[in-house]
């Protein structure tokens, strides 16, 4: 994504509720007048406490963005909003808990009014109703290879895939080379199927199946004998590279032809 698609992005409403609460309380704290107001001091500068807060939530912003493999600045911004509004929430608590109250209710008003959007442009994916309609498909024509992505709805990390999977299943899709996604949120049976958890901590979101005869041959991220998730950034040459798309889009065009040749009488 461009700076100036990331630019335009910050000014839907998700993005400015969000931005306006994370920094309500290092804004309100600053300004004078409205300092001294709120906070009953003379002294708008941070003390050892809060500096404290404001640093441990510094580092673990870094540690979570970079663990979820975000690069766009709207990346780190979604992956940062829910560590930025607890550490908010702490900070107010501390201070006032009616204050702590109110950012609470809030907070919470805010998550159902403004969800974060979702990607509404055009693709060529099949959407799949659990782990029955995925398999059944994966039996029906073995000729067809397919690339599954596992997501959920909630996760940032799976928001800012989405237009880079659809962008590839407009560029490669063929009658032999189709593109899928399932909600493990709303089929959790299909992550437990695909041994992919839909955890809220959860380092496997997305992750992205290649199905060859109706097998799967590839994942990414891939899971080491003890269950631990290597880290893969969900890039779009990431992507390519990683599922060799172009040498696989060549081969499933040579089928698609073979198969759609006439037959000789």
């Amino acid at each position: 994504m461009s700076i100036k698609a990331d630019i335009i992005h910050l000014f839907r409403p998700y993005y400015l509720y969000n931005i306006l609460l994370s920094l309500s309380y290092i804004a309100l704290k600053r300004i004078p007048g409205v300092c001294n107001y709120l906070f009953s001091t003379d002294n708008c500068e941070f003390d050892g406490r809060e500096t404290e807060i404001l640093f441990f939530l510094v580092i673990v912003v870094a540690i979570r963005t970079r663990k979820a493999g975000s690069m766009s600045m709207i990346s780190y911004l979604s992956s940062s909003f829910v560590y930025t509004k607890v550490a908010n929430l702490i900070l107010w608590f501390n201070t006032d808990y009616r204050m702590g109250i109110i950012y609470g209710i809030i907070f919470i008003l805010g998550t159902i009014l403004f969800p974060e959007p979702t990607y509404a442009g055009p693709d060529r994916v099949t959407y799949f109703r659990g782990v029955q309609g995925l398999e059944e498909e994966l039996e029906r024509d073995k000729t067809v290879t397919w690339l599954v992505a596992f997501y959920t709805i909630w996760n940032p990390s799976c928001s800012t895939f989405a237009p880079i999977y659809a962008k590839l299943s407009n560029d490669f899709c063929l009658d032999t080379l189709k593109f899928g996604k399932v909600d493990i949120g709303r089929y959790p049976e299909a992550g437990k199927a695909y041994n992919v958890s839909d955890s809220s901590i959860s380092k496997q979101l997305p992750t992205v199946l290649l199905f060859q005869d109706g097998k799967e041959v590839l994942r990414k991220p891939t899971l080491d004998s003890k269950g631990n998730v290597s880290k893969f950034i969900f890039s779009e040459e990431n992507i390519k590279t990683a599922f060799g798309l172009t040498m696989l889009y060549d081969k499933c065009r040579s089928i698609t032809k073979q198969k759609n040749k006439p037959h000789k009488e």
